[in-house]
């Protein structure tokens, strides 16, 4: 019996194991500001994930007129996010030729539609913020969280380019990400850096649609979930104890 549950812990140990490196290895996940109760964040991020996403990546499960759920009408839909389709009841395809993207990348890029519940909104956060000049790499770009990675950086005219640097730390190295040369949302510091504040909320933003796109019903889940938590607490089990009351009272 010992035996059979140490082998049980051994194999749950290595599930945890498994799972953690699959969310994110050795690399330290930056926190994602996650709000899909925030309308104005979640279009930031239906914007950005139109003008900067769908020309390779397409999100078959979502609809364009499921963005009038975080409060845009269909004439802002139409008008300013809708460049693949004619029709606002069509899924989100993605505008370039898979065959084309295989060829181009060295495999199809992955549909989005779920990316958040299969990656996690922490790890696109910091894979969107990870990108790095690389040379040895076939697009020029490598990521600190996905290691020879095939994508190249779409974000970069937006946050500029970073380099990696390699500090010896012991018998240890510290991988840095230093900003070399400013982007569009990223400015310049008294003290000679630059501030990506800008820049980490558009990407927070893109994440958050992200996430939201994975399960467009989860806010009103958790609504209907409080809904009937209320119901039971102050109806059901009042009346539940005034019936108990009502029936014990003819046996005694």
């Amino acid at each position: 019996m010992k035996k059979i549950i140490n082998h049980l812990l051994f194999a749950l140990l290595a599930a945890v194991s498994i799972n953690s490196q699959a969310a994110g290895g050795a690399v330290a996940l930056d926190k994602a500001p996650i709000d899909l109760r925030n309308a104005e964040s979640l279009q930031r991020g239906a914007q950005t994930f139109v003008n900067y996403c769908l020309s390779c990546h397409g999100a078959v499960a979502m609809r364009y007129n499921r963005l009038e759920d975080i409060g845009l009408s269909k004439e802002q839909i139409e008008k300013n996010l809708m460049f693949t389709t004619d029709k606002i009841g069509n899924p989100m395809k993605v505008a370039m030729d898979a065959k084309e993207g295989k060829a181009w990348f060295g495999a199809t890029p992955p549909d989005l539609s779920l990316i958040a519940r299969s990656r996690g909104s922490d790890w696109l956060y910091t894979y969107l913020r990870g990108f790095y000049r690389d040379d040895t790499r076939p697009t020029g770009w490598n990521n600190t969280v996905f290691d020879k990675v095939g994508m190249p950086n779409v974000l970069w005219q937006l946050q500029g380019q970073q380099i990696l640097e390699v500090k010896k730390e012991g018998a240890h190295e510290v991988h840095t990400l230093k900003l070399a040369q400013p982007g569009l949302l990223t400015r310049g510091t008294e003290s000679g850096g630059y501030d990506n504040k800008e820049f980490d909320q558009r990407v927070g933003d893109l994440v958050n649609f992200m996430t939201y796109m994975s399960e467009p019903a989860q806010v009103k889940r958790e609504q209907i979930g409080y809904a009937v938590v209320l119901f039971l607490l102050f109806i059901l089990v009042p009346l539940t104890y005034l019936l108990k009351k009502e029936y014990w009272k003819d046996i005694h």
